[in-house]
């Protein structure tokens, strides 16, 4: 979300902005936004002055009600002037819900308008316009068929969808024995992995209210994924990242606090609308998974330094399970409305021998921390923090180039050394049937 003194100052930057994100249908918002504004500062202004006069008029009334004790005449005089503080506070009254009413109709079109990228992200229309930037690890083909992920789990007897089917629908599953054993061994490695980073563990609140949606995520987003709990003003969340940032809502945070480095384990829910929907035979998408996310607060001049280490730190992850990845840069079109910056990490897929997204890197600026009145305390003052947020690891879909990527012939699975202790010293996992 703009600060209006931005888009008031800065119209035709803004406009730019949305031309570069192919949002054409929003131009029309800047300058219905821009009038809003003008209307309710005038109200504000004229507000201002009646509050002013309230109190020379208030006074005069008590001077001219002592003077009619001796001077009957000045009481008609002094009736005048009641009669004008009266009226006066009838259009203060009118102006203060008017100012209520178009601060409401500013923020709803605010919030619709998307951040202003960075100069150097890519533009294009949509996702067919990211750039791949720089791959990590050697991509490779085994010589020998790689079945599908969900044929590999279940010569574990590692998985049952029908069951889950049955219980929940499509898009959820049962994980068992050694894969839901790995799933674990993955997200508790994860975290170990941050922590080495210096980052601190948090298990957070897993629904959140409504105000705290609106100020992580925009409307579209919100529609397309957040799951409601009926009769209560509480959502399950789609990511940690959500009720992290929310962590803030409304908080003064000292300067000296800040980085604030943010590492959380959550299981998320999603309703996957939009147009990729649910696999029923896999769990690449899916409306529940559990996830180790990485969250950062600090100071707008960091915001890009962590954004680099940030996905630094998943390329690092990755290839230290035997996965290669690549970074691919997300272009103006098909990043969220709030963010500056953002890329995936993408793992390779042997099977598809193609990549596919594991993670999401986004420096979202201040957007987040307007919308939720975040504010730093330093010494020169008070200001709005950056926020930013990437994927650790989401298993299972992150199983999936696990499983792909560590395949033997025979249909084992090797466990990179990283994991050992995570799997009770296991080496390889051998097929059930």
């Amino acid at each position: 979300m703009l600060d209006i003194r931005f888009v008031r100052e800065n119209p035709e930057i803004v406009k730019e902005n949305i031309k570069k994100k192919f949002q054409d249908a929003k131009l029309p918002l800047v300058d219905e936004v821009l009038a809003l504004d003008e209307e309710n500062r005038a109200a504000q202004t004229r507000a201002n002055e009646l509050r002013s006069a309230r109190n020379t008029l208030s006074k005069q009334v008590g001077m001219l009600m002592g003077q009619a004790k001796k001077d009957p005449s000045k009481l008609a005089e002094a009736e005048a002037v009641k009669a004008q503080v009266k009226a006066n506070a009838d259009e203060l009254a009118a102006l203060e819900a008017k100012e209520t009413e178009l601060a409401a109709r500013i923020r709803k079109i605010m919030l619709t308008i998307p951040n202003i990228i960075d100069p150097s992200v890519p533009i294009g229309p949509d996702d067919s316009a990211n750039v791949e930037v720089e791959r990590f690890g050697e991509p490779k083909v085994p010589d020998f068929e790689i079945p599908y992920h969900t044929e590999i789990m279940e010569s574990f007897n590692g998985i049952d969808m029908d069951a889950a089917g049955r219980v929940s629908g499509n898009g959820f599953y049962y994980l068992l024995g050694d894969i839901a054993r790995l799933h674990e061994a993955v997200l508790a490695y994860a975290r170990d992995f941050m922590i080495n980073k210096g980052f601190t563990f948090c298990i957070p609140p897993f629904m959140i209210h409504g105000n705290v949606v609106e100020g992580v995520m925009s409307q579209t987003d919100m529609e397309a994924m957040m799951y409601k709990i009926e009769g209560e003003d509480l959502y399950l969340i789609g990511t940690s990242e959500h009720s992290m940032i929310g962590k803030f809502i409304d908080q003064i945070i000292p300067e000296a606090s800040l980085p604030q480095t943010l590492t959380s384990y959550s299981p998320c829910f999603r309703k996957e609308k939009g147009a990729h929907g649910i696999e029923e035979r896999g769990v690449y998408r899916i409306h529940q998974f559990e996830k180790q996310e990485m969250i950062v607060v600090c100071k707008p001049e960091d915001s890009m330094d962590w954004y680099e280490k940030m996905w630094r730190y998943s390329v690092e992850l990755f290839r230290s399970m035997d996965i290669p990845v690549r970074q691919l840069e997300c272009c103006s079109g098909d990043l969220a409305d709030l963010k500056v910056k953002s890329c995936d990490i993408e793992a390779w897929s042997p099977r598809q021998q193609k990549y596919f997204e594991v993670c999401s890197c986004s420096n979202l600026g201040d957007a987040q921390a307007r919308r939720l009145k975040m504010r730093v305390k330093g010494e020169k003052g008070t200001y709005l923090p950056h926020t930013l947020n990437n994927t650790v690891v989401a298993p299972p879909r992150m199983l999936i180039a696990f499983l792909e990527n560590n395949l033997q012939a025979d249909g084992s699975v090797v466990i990179p050394e990283v994991l050992w202790p995570y799997m009770g010293g296991t080496k390889v996992l051998t097929p059930k049937k």
